[in-house]
């Protein structure tokens, strides 16, 4: 116990803004939980904003504690089955799920329902045509020397 502010386990520049989760050096935040009764623990994945992180952690101790767990936003809790025997894998999988969607809602500047259109390394190209010059360009010699 800290004498001096009476408060027992918190550090002195402890800035989180919700539990389960931690801001990395670069900026990012991530979201973990202790297995019960294990010395394990369950990565819930790396996110953009405190609330995503936060989001994905109130899913992972809701599927691992129940309906009494202490959660960052309780009023958001959205049951589709409630806590029963899940593995490790899956409570990463529906926690990442939950944190990515808030991750896009929040930091996603586009309007709903338009595409974006990805980025020239996430195109597929198709490898059984032969590339097309770009419109434009010419020829990259422009003295038709190799």
């Amino acid at each position: 116990m800290d004498e001096r502010n009476g408060v027992v386990g918190k550090r002195k520049n402890d800035d989180r803004p919700y539990k389960g989760i931690r801001m990395r050096k670069w900026g990012k935040w991530v979201a973990e939980i202790r297995e019960p009764n294990k010395r394990s623990r369950i990565w819930l994945g790396s996110y953009s904003t405190p609330v995503a992180a936060a989001r994905a952690y109130d899913t992972a101790v809701y599927y691992l504690r129940g309906p009494t767990a202490r959660l960052n936003f309780p009023e958001l809790l959205t049951s589709d089955g409630g806590p029963d025997e899940l593995s490790a894998a899956s409570i990463r999988k529906k926690a990442t799920e939950v944190g990515a969607r808030v991750d896009a809602e929040t930091t996603g500047s586009h309007e709903p329902g338009s595409e974006l259109k990805p980025c020239w390394f996430e195109e597929k190209p198709d490898l059984n045509k032969k590339p097309e010059p770009e419109p434009g360009s010419g020829s990259e010699y422009p003295d038709g020397e190799c």
